[in-house]
């Protein structure tokens, strides 16, 4: 057995935080400084952990190889399987131009810009996070703004500015997934507490932005059905990441803020000229004054009501546990290691969900959409094949982060950092969204910051006295709000409205409202650690 050592340089807790710190900081220098590709820093930041793992912490090579292995295998399967299936379901819409028909519905269902903000940007950004995530929302969100007739610039803004609630249950709850997963907490309980942060945020987001898109009249004029909006999107998230999946939050979500966006009869009515003339200074395009046939808008709609269908029945007690079967649980190979105390840590063993996972549940669901949107069985494969491709890069970075997370994990080296950072003390509630927010602005993904951060938050809670689901959690919660500032996400939009170059504008736009949010996320922590807020926490 390799037995974790948490100050194996020279018997100083400092100096091997410090040299715990390297791949870490080798990632975030080269992607934030030396702004190079973030499939190439992950794999040189992996190599930087297990040669510290190997010299500094003397983990043999084998063992190293093994813990880098294991987390790979994590990133491809359950996390990119989910990812790779989602977007797939995407592309095909795209294919048959049924996505087009859902564009142009969402354009019907309000004339007034600000209205059409919070369908498209906020709630249907909202779906796309659940079901892909990784800056797919952004992008689709800001062109469809765009084609609705809305500033490039704006569009941009708005679709950055949205992309925050959703994010932590993102990609089918791949963020919470990953932080269940490299702290050892269960996942029922991390989701629980994210539940209870981030709705907070969806509160404020439908303010935010109309007031992006029409300024103080937007706020005066529409605050009613933003707040209906955010207000059942936050009751919506809370009570599926509490009571039902996590795995359904932003999905019942967003369903729930569209419908009471609906039901106010403010949202239906027509858009004063004024108002239409100062926000919609783009080109609208020109079909959406095109009208589809009832049953081709049903379509358009099928594949997320099938999405839909199929995780609510896989959560009924009898199927969950018939799926449940087909979990294969092992003694990961090559894998023996001890915590500093000497007994074995939690990631010498492995479960692979086969079934019971929620890549596998949009898979079936996008069989049902290649059946009901006329999509051919060998189309089908070809663009699931391509969706492979496209996500190439996007692969060898997640399983290159994950590797280097349950290197720094298995070895030692978060936990010598976790032990390091304690010494902060109460400080530490308020800090700990603050590095989730910084993980997520340099790797642009919630799921990597909390694969890289989320070993430590708990190892730092625990030697604090702090409850470690809370700092788990506010690692994710805090980190959402970097999603608008990642060089990553920023050059996503720019490239969806045709700004390529304009990434510092756009930085210069969203930045306070992302620190802003920051804070009051900060201050919401602080307050679960205490007396004042505690009551929310389970």
């Amino acid at each position: 057995m390799f037995v974790q050592q948490l100050e194996p340089v020279a018997d100083s807790l400092g100096l091997s935080a410090l040299v715990a710190t390297l791949p870490l900081l080798t990632v975030l220098v080269l992607l934030g400084a030396v702004r190079m590709k973030a499939h190439r820093a992950g794999l040189i930041g992996l190599a930087v952990a297990v040669l510290v793992a190997w010299l500094a912490y003397g983990m043999p090579l084998g063992q190293t190889a093994s813990s880098a292995a294991q987390g790979a295998l994590f990133g491809l399967f359950p996390i990119l399987w989910i990812v790779v299936n989602a977007l797939w379901v995407y592309r095909m819409t795209v294919r048959t131009r049924h996505f087009d028909i859902l564009r142009r519905s969402f354009g019907r269902l309000s004339d007034d810009p600000r209205i059409q903000a919070l369908v498209v940007a906020f709630c249907f950004g909202a779906l796309l996070e659940a079901l892909a995530g990784f800056g797919a929302p952004v992008a689709i969100s800001a062109v469809m703004l765009v084609a609705l007739g809305f500033d490039p610039v704006r569009a941009a803004v708005v679709a950055l500015v949205a992309n925050t609630a959703p994010v932590a249950f993102g990609a089918m709850g791949t963020p919470v997934l990953t932080l269940a997963q490299v702290t050892g907490l269960p996942l029922d309980t991390v989701a629980t507490v994210v539940g209870r942060q981030t709705p907070l945020l969806a509160l404020v987001v439908p303010l935010l932005l109309v007031a992006l898109v029409d300024g103080r009249r937007g706020l005066r004029e529409t605050w009613v059905p933003a707040l209906a909006c955010g207000l059942a999107f936050a009751v919506a998230q809370f009570a599926a990441s509490n009571y039902v999946s996590a795995q359904l939050a932003d999905i019942g979500a967003a369903l729930a803020g569209a419908g009471a966006l609906m039901a106010v009869p403010h949202a239906r009515r027509p858009a004063p000229e004024p108002v239409r003339a100062a926000v919609l200074t783009g080109a609208r395009s020109e079909d959406l004054d095109h009208d589809d046939p009832r049953p081709e808008v049903l379509r358009a709609y099928a594949p997320y009501a099938l999405i839909v269908a199929i995780f609510s029945v896989a959560q009924i007690p009898a199927v969950k546990d018939l799926l449940a079967k087909a979990t294969r649980t092992f003694d990961w190979p090559f894998l023996n290691v001890g915590d500093p105390s000497g007994d074995p840590v939690g990631g010498n063993v492995f479960s692979l969900p086969l079934v019971a996972t929620g890549g596998t549940l949009v898979l079936l669901a996008g069989v049902g959409t290649a059946a009901v949107i006329g999509v051919h069985a060998r189309v089908a494969v070809r663009e699931w094949a391509a969706t492979v491709h496209e996500l190439r890069f996007a692969i060898l970075t997640v399983t290159a982060v994950l590797a280097l997370a349950y290197v720094m994990n298995l070895s030692g080296q978060a936990a010598t950092i976790g032990h390091y950072v304690a010494a902060a003390g109460a400080g530490l509630a308020f800090l700990s969204p603050v590095l989730g927010w910084f993980g997520v602005a340099v790797t642009g993904s919630d799921t990597s910051a909390n694969a890289l951060f989320g070993a430590l938050q708990v190892t730092a809670a625990q030697q604090s006295g702090l409850s470690p689901e809370l700092l788990a959690a506010a690692n994710s919660s805090g980190g959402v709000l970097g999603k608008m500032i990642s060089p990553q996400n920023l050059t996503i939009a720019c490239a969806a409205v045709g700004l390529a170059g304009k990434e510092g504008d756009l930085l210069r736009k969203v930045l306070p409202w992302s620190l802003g949010l920051l804070l009051v996320m900060c201050l919401i922590v602080v307050g679960q650690s205490t007396a004042v807020l505690g009551w929310m926490l389970p």
